[in-house]
């Protein structure tokens, strides 16, 4: 059990869900291929991420949906490039441009087209925070998308400027404080996924670090197919959650249990499919964890029922268009 502080400012315990007994399984030999350890980890050992960060995770999980491929990557000014550390070290294990936080999908789109030229068919991949993505770098984004460039885009959501002091982004959810809405950020936050489904790209999906078999099949599908590609990963950032680290996972698994997060993928931005329904935790076990969620503001009605429109929309999409 571990602990964190109300509103009040008194200590409560934080539970860990019960989870119950799966099954019994099916035992399957995993083939030489599953059995193999890539060589190259694209995060390496030593490098200076806060504990807990969510990125860390969702960075080793992209190696190992990625196998022995090392992708090249665009990182715009985030957490992601502070993570590269001092020149002329590296902490990744893949080509890094570090560009600014409006070019990074412009970038990718540069590396691509010259890879392409050149018959290179490795993977070129945007990593970049919500700061990066859902604001400053929305234009260059949607460029992208427009044109169908061939990248794979990936923004790690930790809700707020992570890097900057942890300030308010449109995708900070509503009545959460930060370090700029201290009495709880007004507006609701931004749906990013029926953006890039809107531009009509060959994919797009959201991600979980608690979720690993669905997290790996979803980069294998991007990797799949060629044009533009959109996932979101949502990213716990202990610092700016005022959470745990220890329990950066087990808030992933509660944000989707309770339907806050929903996993889904979207196919030419028209078919839906949903991954995981909500079920094993309350919209309660996962906000009573982050002292950001202590806010006035916060209410917990409105939060429900924004959960249950977004479902009705998502159950309407995937009646009406099924992937």
């Amino acid at each position: 059990m571990s602990r964190t502080v109300s509103s009040t400012g008194r200590v409560t315990p934080c539970e860990h869900l019960d989870v119950a007994e799966p099954p019994p399984a099916v035992v399957v030999q995993p083939s030489a291929d599953e059995l193999h350890i890539p060589t190259e980890l694209i995060l390496r050992p030593g490098n200076t991420n806060c504990a807990g960060c969510g990125m860390s995770l969702g960075l080793q999980l992209l190696k190992q949906a990625l196998g022995d491929e090392t992708p090249y990557m665009s990182i715009p000014a985030c957490c992601g490039i502070v993570t590269a550390g001092a020149f002329p070290t590296s902490a990744y294990g893949a080509p890094v441009a570090a560009s600014t936080f409006a070019s990074a999908a412009a970038v990718a789109c540069g590396i691509s087209t010259v890879l392409r030229q050149n018959g290179d068919d490795h993977p070129v991949i945007c990593w970049a925070g919500d700061g990066g993505t859902y604001d400053i770098g929305m234009a260059t984004i949607s460029a992208a998308a427009e044109r169908n460039d061939d990248i794979i885009y990936i923004c790690y959501d930790n809700e707020i400027y992570g890097n900057t002091g942890g300030q308010r982004s449109s995708a900070t959810p509503q009545g959460v404080a930060t370090s700029t809405t201290p009495r709880g950020k007004p507006e609701r936050k931004k749906d990013i996924m029926r953006i890039m489904a809107a531009h009509g790209i060959p994919y797009a999906a959201t991600l979980s670090v608690a979720h690993r078999d669905d997290f790996l099949r979803k980069v294998r599908t991007a990797r799949s197919l060629t044009g533009f590609r959109f996932l979101l990963l949502l990213s716990p950032c202990p610092t700016g959650w005022k959470s745990e680290p220890d329990e950066s996972v087990e808030l992933v698994r509660r944000a989707v249990g309770c339907g806050l997060f929903p996993l889904f993928e979207v196919f030419d931005g028209m078919r839906y499919r949903i991954n995981v329904r909500p079920g094993g935790a309350t919209l309660e076990q996962y906000t009573s964890c982050q002292r950001r969620y202590t806010s006035a503001a916060i209410d917990a009605a409105t939060i429900r029922a924004g959960i249950d429109e977004q479902w009705k929309w998502l159950d309407a999409q995937c009646r009406a268009f099924p992937a």
